[in-house]
């Protein structure tokens, strides 16, 4: 793989805010001279987590939570901000402790994904969570999320749910599986 060079910053500039949105206009020159304006989402830089809780060696454990994106519930495995101060583990194993009342004596990093690296600077970090106890701190949301438990023999029917499209949590179970060595179809 060549590394290519990446475009030189002539300038950046906030041209929307919100409480938890930044929204930038960068001007850019790339290698060969051409000039070009994108527009990119800032996170904090403290990037979030996502769990994959395993009540044992066939049962996932997700959540069906509101998504104000598509204004509808979606199923997925818990996830959310790093704070400030905190590693990825130490959020992962509050955030697995406020959405599924679980903590984990074993938290395995799984892999780093990012979403629309083109718009977003946001990565996340994707853990395995095994030997559940349970364990709660209380959470930020505003009603109770449903915990729903999910066969990974049964990935597959998983996979097929209209309400588990989340690619972030797509991507987390086929890599849960490719770890195990085991492929959707199994």
């Amino acid at each position: 793989m060549t590394k290519k060079q990446v475009p030189q910053i002539l300038s950046r500039r906030v041209v929307a805010q919100s409480r938890l949105l930044r929204i930038e206009a960068v001007d850019l020159k790339f290698s060969n001279g051409e000039q070009r304006q994108f527009e990119r989402m800032k996170g904090s830089g403290r990037g979030a987590v996502m769990i994959v809780p395993c009540l044992d060696e066939n049962t996932l454990l997700l959540i069906r939570e509101y998504a104000a994106g598509s204004h509808d519930y979606q199923l997925g495995f818990p996830k959310g901000l790093i704070d400030p101060g905190e590693t990825p583990e130490e959020a992962a194993q509050r955030e697995l402790k406020e959405e599924v009342g679980y903590g984990s004596h074993n938290l395995e990093f799984l892999t780093e994904v990012s979403m629309a690296p083109q718009f977003f600077s946001a990565k996340m970090y994707i853990f395995v969570a095994t030997d559940l106890y349970p364990e709660s701190l209380p959470g930020d949301e505003p009603e109770p999320l449903e915990k729903v438990t999910w066969a990974v023999d049964d990935a597959d029917n998983l996979l097929t749910q209209p309400d588990f499209t989340e690619a972030r949590s797509v991507a987390a179970l086929l890599m849960l599986l490719r770890k195990r060595g085991q492929s959707a179809n199994a």
